[in-house]
């Protein structure tokens, strides 16, 4: 179980992309448009031309450009922008890495309900990045990607009721949580969680993991419409 005990939680460091599909053929035209649009205000071409920026799509990257695009975006209240902005604060691009500053961000997303916002900011308070270390928290903001269907979130929170981190510890809710993620993961994260759950259930009797059933198949049924 050590495994489950020492598990790191790490922030995702991917970048929301760009919401508007520019065909290649055309992305010089698209550019110079979404510049002008950009310039006027539009919030959208904003993100996007931050985007663009960031990941060199039709300019060159230029990351001081992209933060530039985004914190426009984000200070009208852009969600992927926010989080984003929180995203190069966390890596130190185009900016000195400051992780108060990208908790600020991912809190002014997570607030408006973006999952892999919520859960980042859930691991800085888990690992006391940029904010105090406050387990209660973390837990709080795991719960709310989680309940959105963010697999990383629902195995974090299935840690946390493991290690009894800001949650009373409770091994049923741990692979409750656990059967979750791995019935959303793939892959090499898939076997990870798999890994997980099965030492769990160790730990459970027959009544147990029948109770996990009933709660896993009520919670698939509830969040079904979401």
């Amino acid at each position: 179980m050590s495994g489950i005990q020492g598990r790191p939680f790490r922030v995702i460091l991917l970048a929301a992309t760009i919401s508007t599909l520019l065909a290649c053929s055309t992305l010089s035209a698209n550019i110079k448009t979404l510049r002008k649009q950009a310039t006027a205000g539009d919030v959208e071409a904003q993100y996007n031309l931050g985007v663009m920026y960031a990941h060199g799509q039709g300019v060159s990257q230029d990351y001081a450009e992209a933060i530039k695009w985004y914190r426009k975006a984000a200070e009208q209240e852009n969600a992927r922008a926010q989080y984003n902005l929180g995203v190069m604060y966390d890596k130190g691009q185009g900016v000195p890495q400051n992780y108060a500053e990208s908790a600020k961000w991912y809190r002014k997303a997570a607030e408006q309900r973006l999952a892999d916002a919520q859960y980042n900011l859930g691991v800085m308070y888990a690992n006391g990045q940029g904010v105090p270390q406050d387990y209660a928290e973390a837990v709080k903001w795991f719960y709310k990607a989680a309940e959105q269907g963010h697999t990383s979130a629902q195995y974090n929170l299935g840690v946390s009721y493991f290690n009894g981190n800001g949650v009373p510890q409770d091994y049923v809710q741990t692979y409750f949580w656990f059967s979750l993620a791995v019935s959303r993961s793939a892959g090499e994260q898939n076997k990870e969680f798999s890994a997980s759950r099965n030492d769990v259930a160790k730990k459970l009797t027959p009544e147990n993991l029948m109770e996990v059933q009933r709660m896993t198949t009520e919670w698939e049924k509830s969040h079904l419409q979401k």
